[in-house]
C-alpha cells in the first residue's frame, strides 16, 4: 500500500494521505504492538510456562500497545512544545544582549501538514515577537507542497531581522529548485552555503544540506571549509546545518563557530529507535558544548513516516542570546527550560 501510494498524487490534491501516509502509520502502529507483545512473550517463555497466566499478559500487553500507540499520534498532532535556551556567546556584541531568535526544523511540510498546520506554528512563533525565524532544514517531506496558500502564510511572520533557511535532505528528494522558490514567495531568504551579518556582530551561516554527500561516502566538508575559511575576528557567529555530523561539528567548532543549530535526529521519533540513531549520531538532541561552540539539534516541529512520536514531542526552539562581556557569565553557559 505505501510504495503504490507514495506513486499517486499531484499538487492538486495528494493522494498519498490515504495510502501512504495511513499505510506508514499503521507501519509504526505495528511496531509498538509488537514491542509491547514481545515483552509478554518474553515473560511467559513463548508459552512454555505461566500457561495460564499467559492468556491475561498477553491482553495486558495488547492494551499496553493500543494506549502507547493513541499516545504517539497524540504527541504527532498536537502542537509542538516550546523549549528554551539561553545562550552565552563569547563574541556577541552587549548591545545584543537578550536577543531572542526561534529555530523551527523538521516541519516536513506535505501529505500530512500543510498550510493550516503551518499558520497555527506562525501564530505561535509570532507570540514569542522573535527577532529572527531560522529554519534549520527538511520543511517539506519530499516534493513541493503545491499550497496556493503556502506563501501568505509565511508572509505573515513577524520577525525584524528576518525569516532564514537551510536545505535538509529531503528537499533534494523532489525539486528543491521550486521547493525553494515557493518559501522564497513567503519571504524566506535562503542560505545556500552562504552567510549574512543579521546585525552589527552577528553573523548567520548557512550550509548546503550534506546528506547526498554523506550517502555516496564523499568529502563534506567543502562547502563549510569554503564558507568559514578562518576564525571570525570579534564576530558571534551561528551556523545552521541540518545534519549534525560528527566530523562537521567538530570542524565547525575548531573554526570558532559559537552557535550550531541543527535537526535531523528527530531524537529517534519513536522509543527505542533513538538509541539506534545515536550510533551515528552521538550528539542525539538538545544543548551539548563541543570545545568552546555550543550544539543544539532539535527534535523537530513535525514527524517523518508514520504520524507518531513516542516520548520524543515535537518542539520549536527559542534561543535567547547573551553577551559574555557581562560580569559572570562564561562561554561555556547554557541554560534550558521546556515549555509544554
Amino acid at each position: 500500500m505505501y510504495i503504490a501510494g507514495i506513486q499517486l498524487g499531484d499538487e492538486a490534491l495528494d493522494w498519498r494521505w490515504w495510502p501512504g501516509q495511513f499505510a506508514m502509520t499503521w507501519i509504526g502502529i505495528q511496531f509498538v504492538m509488537t514491542l509491547c507483545l514481545l515483552v509478554a512473550d518474553i515473560v511467559t517463555g513463548f508459552g512454555l510456562w505461566w500457561r495460564t497466566l499467559a492468556p491475561r499478559l498477553i491482553a495486558v500487553a495488547a492494551a499496553a500497545g493500543v494506549i502507547l500507540s493513541g499516545f504517539g499520534i497524540y504527541q504527532a498532532m498536537r502542537a509542538p512544545g516550546v523549549v528554551e535556551h539561553e545562550l552565552v556567546l563569547k563574541d556577541l556584541p552587549a548591545a545584543l544582549d537578550g536577543t531572542v531568535l526561534v529555530a523551527i526544523t523538521d516541519l516536513h511540510l506535505g501529505a500530512q501538514r500543510r498550510s493550516g498546520w503551518m499558520q497555527q506554528r506562525v501564530e505561535q512563533i509570532n507570540e514569542i515577537a522573535p527577532a529572527a525565524v531560522l529554519m534549520v532544514g527538511d520543511q517539506v517531506e519530499d516534493n513541493p507542497i503545491g499550497d496556493a496558500q503556502l506563501a501568505a502564510v509565511l508572509l505573515g511572520f513577524k520577525a525584524p531581522m528576518g525569516v532564514w533557511a537551510v536545505t535538509g535532505n529531503h528537499e533534494f528528494y523532489g525539486a528543491v529548485d521550486t521547493t525553494i522558490a515557493e518559501f522564497e514567495a513567503g519571504g524566506v531568504r535562503w542560505l545556500r552555503d552562504k552567510k549574512v551579518e543579521l546585525a552589527p556582530g552577528l553573523v548567520l551561516a548557512g550550509l548546503e544540506d550534506i546528506g547526498s554527500t554523506m550517502r555516496r561516502d564523499g568529502n563534506y566538508m567543502g562547502g563549510l571549509d569554503a564558507l568559514l575559511p578562518g576564525p571570525p575576528t570579534n564576530t558571534a557567529t551561528i551556523l545552521m546545518s541540518h545534519i549534525p555530523a560528527p566530523p562537521l561539528v567538530d570542524n565547525a567548532a575548531a573554526k570558532g563557530v559559537d552557535l550550531m543549530l541543527s535537526g535531523h535526529t528527530h531524537g529517534g521519533q519513536i522509543w527505542p529507535f533513538g538509541y539506534l540513531v545515536k550510533r551515528q549520531f552521538p550528539l542525539l538532541v538538545g544543548a551539548h558544548k563541543v570545545a568552546d561552540m555550543t550544539l543544539v539539534i532539535s527534535r523537530g516541529a513535525g514527524s517523518w513516516g508514520p504520524r507518531m512520536r513516542l516520548w520524543q514531542p515535537g518542539e520549536i526552539l527559542t534561543l535567547t542570546l547573551r553577551s559574555a562581556q557581562f560580569t559572570g557569565r562564561g562561554a561555556s553557559q547554557v541554560a534550558s527550560v521546556a515549555k509544554q
